[in-house]
């Protein structure tokens, strides 16, 4: 999936504006190693450096990672698969936010979170969970049927679990968790055509390949559909749930 960094930072700022507060989560020390997993164009990792700590940001995204790095130069970026990626010493925290849902199989990426960790050392994430967006994938896979695609709900390349789930699987791999919470957060997106942009930003996956009229027809469809029930008064609001989850490596 190809990412538009100048789109996501103009029209999305909301996914790393809710992530500050995650931060606190987090607690970064001065002179610690922290890895921002996920980091898209590197806001968050900037906040995190504020606090003293060395982060490197690594994201799949070529585009994501050049944004980054024009706009936070003096910090460290690096492409990397969250499933592959190796460290030449490991960190004192992982940080993440909305990025692992995106990510599958789980299993790999929390194996190499776990590797990447110093003993005692912190994971502190958040996904969306179980329930997430439930709504707009609904409406998304409608308009997908009725216009004879609907093999293309394979495509969905999203992983919302639940909190048992994930927990369990950060248990596997020796990273004890401390905190684990499910939540509705309902996501005001701003604007006329705001839920077009987040399907054009979020959802490309489910009509790639389509003739470009074709997919616009699909994402018109899927807007109106949604309008009852999330437009009101100029804005959107998304049906977002949210998983965060604290964990500590095994000593």
């Amino acid at each position: 999936m190809t990412w538009d960094a100048n789109l996501y930072t103009d029209r999305h700022a909301f996914v790393f504006h809710h992530g500050e507060s995650l931060i606190e989560r987090l607690r970064p020390q001065p002179g610690e190693r922290v890895l921002d997993l996920g980091c898209g164009t590197g806001q968050l990792a900037s906040k995190i450096a504020q606090f003293g700590a060395h982060v490197l940001g690594v994201d799949r995204s070529p585009e994501m990672i050049e944004k980054a790095r024009a706009l936070y130069p003096d910090l460290e970026f690096r492409v990397a698969d969250a499933t592959r990626f190796h460290l030449e010493r490991p960190v004192d925290a992982v940080f993440s936010n909305a990025a692992l849902h995106w990510i599958r199989p789980p299993e790999q990426v929390i194996a190499r979170v776990a590797a990447a960790l110093k003993p005692g050392g912190r994971f502190v994430a958040e996904l969306g969970g179980r329930g997430n967006i439930a709504s707009l994938v609904r409406a998304l896979e409608a308009s997908l049927e009725v216009s004879g695609h609907a093999d293309r709900k394979r495509l969905n390349p999203w992983f919302f679990p639940s909190l048992g789930e994930y927990s369990a699987l950060l248990e596997r791999y020796g990273l004890r968790v401390t905190g684990a919470v499910l939540f509705e957060r309902p996501t005001v997106l701003e604007g006329e055509n705001a839920l077009l942009d987040w399907l054009h930003m979020f959802a490309g996956s489910f009509v790639s390949g389509l003739p470009r009229e074709e997919a616009q027809l699909i994402f018109a469809d899927t807007v109106e559909r949604l309008r009852p029930n999330m437009y009101a008064d100029g804005r959107w609001t998304a049906d977002y749930v949210r998983l965060r989850l604290e964990a500590v490596r095994a000593a």
